[in-house]
């Protein structure tokens, strides 16, 4: 059956009315959760905080880089997928640059102990200088939400005047962004990844971290970039410029960097635990005492072995209904994931159970605030890219030879709308 006639038959469009309300929950619960929690216990509440903010900034720069790559590989099949992308990266900066303030305050006091050492005493700051001083801490902070600033701003400034005129001098800037925007984006990621997280114990080293930050962020942000891909095609948002070979694109996207985040976890125990070095072993021996180790087999099946094995069947990648779910799954594998990287500096002796709502709190004001701001900034615009001159070729209707793009099979050429006559039957 060809994509035209599948795609006509696309379940009703959901009644959302009943969640409108969610973003608000979230964002005056999670705030109230907060606010209570930084009174009773001002230094977990900072965790909690870096925890709900690392798990946000994940969905930012996973979201980054696939609009950099969209642009990098001249992509046509993610086209209608763009704008959304776009609007969850355009938060990066300044919103989690706001999100980022009560880190900032509690940093040298409640988060990074070494802010409190010195190098003429500790070889692992003095080894780290001048990156890991003080005052290299917040210049690194600013450099980073600069950077994110001036690169989601430009990709998003010229995706907007590119609805407007359809100029070609659009999508070349944007692909000039995204030429050197793919090497910032590289390292101020990793610079986040060291300097909010591996930081907590500053000991330690590895040259993987920021490559496993990476990974683990583009993961959530395929498996939530999908979620709302189908979200938008059920409600006919996008369904006019949608066929089916995108869920399939998007979900091979999700499998691949479920083997990928795989790859490089396992490799950074692989080559640290054989190396036997205390200054790197610590930092995994830490993380099997107590319900971490449980944490860790969590981690272990639940993070790669559950999407691994529902994603082998070719047809799961297509089906929503599939993926949704596994997307929900993807959130709780991250946020188990980050917390195994954060938690155990101030709880060496295991999960912190008690302190779960603190957590959540955090998080849910995060989320539900971001929800907002996204929902806000996704209205203002078009929800896809109007004049993108590789749109048609995303939506499978005209194209001089068949592709896996233009709609896969040969013969599947002449239900295509506006397809050229020549191309009839795949002749």
């Amino acid at each position: 059956m060809s994509d035209i006639k599948q795609r006509a038959q696309l379940p009703q469009p959901l009644d959302l009315s009943s969640w409108r309300k969610i973003p608000n929950v979230l964002l005056v619960g999670g705030g109230l959760l907060s606010l209570v929690g930084a009174i009773a216990n001002l230094q977990q509440f900072a965790f909690s905080w870096l925890l709900g903010f690392m798990f946000c900034l994940s969905l930012g720069l996973g979201a980054l880089f696939l609009v950099l790559v969209h642009h990098l590989f001249d992509a046509g099949w993610s086209v209608p997928q763009r704008r959304f992308l776009e609007q969850m990266a355009s938060l990066l900066s300044p919103w989690m640059a706001v999100l980022f303030v009560p880190i900032a305050i509690l940093a040298p006091k409640q988060l990074y102990g070494w802010m409190q050492g010195s190098p003429d005493t500790d070889p692992a700051i003095h080894a780290k200088l001048p990156l890991f001083t003080v005052a290299g801490f917040y210049i690194v902070v600013v450099f980073n939400f600069v950077i994110w600033r001036i690169l989601t701003g430009g990709l998003l400034r010229w995706s907007i005047e590119q609805d407007k005129t359809g100029d070609a001098r659009c999508t070349m800037k944007m692909r000039a962004y995204s030429y050197w925007g793919v090497f910032l984006f590289a390292i101020t990621t990793t610079l986040a990844a060291i300097m909010w997280m591996k930081a907590l114990q500053h000991q330690w080293f590895s040259t993987m971290y920021g490559v496993w930050y990476f990974a683990a962020s583009v993961w959530l942000a395929i498996a939530t970039a999908y979620v709302i891909m189908a979200l938008l095609d059920r409600q006919r948002v996008l369904s006019p410029v949608m066929h089916n070979h995108q869920y399939y694109y998007l979900g091979t996207l999700f499998f691949a960097f479920t083997v990928f985040y795989a790859y490089i976890t396992f490799s950074q125990y692989f080559i640290i635990w054989n190396a036997n070095i205390p200054e790197e072993t610590f930092w995994y021996w830490i993380r099997e005492q107590g319900t971490w180790f449980w944490i860790s087999m969590i981690i272990i099946f639940g993070h790669f072995f559950v999407p691994f094995l529902t994603l082998l069947r070719i047809d799961a990648k297509s089906t929503p209904l599939v993926i949704a779910p596994l997307a929900a799954w993807a959130w709780a594998m991250h946020y188990f994931d980050l917390s195994f990287n954060i938690m155990p500096v101030l709880h060496p002796e295991g999960y912190p159970f008690k302190w779960m709502w603190l957590d959540a709190g955090c998080t849910a004001f995060m989320v539900g605030l971001l929800i907002k701001l996204f929902l806000r900034k996704y209205r203002s615009a078009a929800p896809y890219p109007i004049k993108d001159p590789r749109l048609i070729e995303a939506m499978g209707l005209a194209h001089p030879v068949a592709t896996p793009i233009s709609g896969g099979e040969i013969d599947e050429t002449d239900f295509f709308v506006d397809s050229p006559p020549e191309t009839e039957g795949g002749r």
